[in-house]
């Protein structure tokens, strides 16, 4: 499986392309901006997209679902919690960018439900905290986690967004996020990637 991580958006949002190497097939994993650029890197890889996952609704994290979606003729997945969140322009902060854009997921996915795009077989993580809906989704064949605005490096997302919770989002990360393997590399939704093991440290 190969993974490549493509700086996007003001905020400066990792957008993850996955290729299964086997079959060349692969998703796109928070797609928040620059839909030229990203599609640029699919032809590079030489990748067919088949999904676009999101960790959750945030602008910086989808503002360039649609069109790479209407492109590919691919459909986007998020958590069932989400829904909501994607409709509505104030809370999903695409207003703050005077876009007022709204999104609405193809598929809804719940609390360790078990997915298999593009023959990767992963299981989707409601992490609730920085969003109600906020999730991860885990490969555990390839000890990878994609965190979203979860977990970063030696950090966390915020939670002074409408819907984020402190407690909520120590309690995702303590309790189902450090559980997993130590070797688990972790993805995160903004900064550098990071271990499970490394993390433990600091909660």
């Amino acid at each position: 499986m190969e993974v490549k991580n493509i700086l996007v958006s003001e905020a400066y949002t990792n957008c993850y392309l996955v290729k299964n190497e086997k079959t060349n097939e692969g998703f796109i994993v928070d797609p928040g901006d620059a839909a030229f650029k990203i599609a640029g890197h699919i032809n590079t890889m030489q990748m067919k997209p088949k999904a676009i996952l999101l960790t959750h609704g945030h602008y910086d994290h989808i503002g360039a679902a649609k069109e790479l979606k209407d492109k590919y003729d691919i459909d986007i997945y998020c958590s069932n919690e989400e829904v909501d969140l994607l409709a509505d322009p104030r809370v999903n902060l695409s207003n703050w960018f005077g876009a007022n854009m709204t999104l609405k997921a193809d598929h809804t996915l719940s609390d360790g439900q078990e997915i298999e795009i593009a023959g990767i077989k992963m299981k989707f993580i409601l992490t609730p905290g920085h969003t109600k809906g906020s999730g991860c989704y885990y490969v555990e064949d390839e000890n990878i986690l994609f965190s979203g605005d979860t977990l970063f490096c030696m950090s966390r997302g915020r939670t002074d967004f409408p819907g984020g919770s402190e407690r909520e989002i120590l309690d995702s990360i303590r309790n189902k996020l450090l559980t997993l393997p130590g070797n688990t590399t972790v993805f995160p939704g903004h900064n550098e990637e990071t271990s499970i093991e490394y993390e433990r440290r600091f909660y």
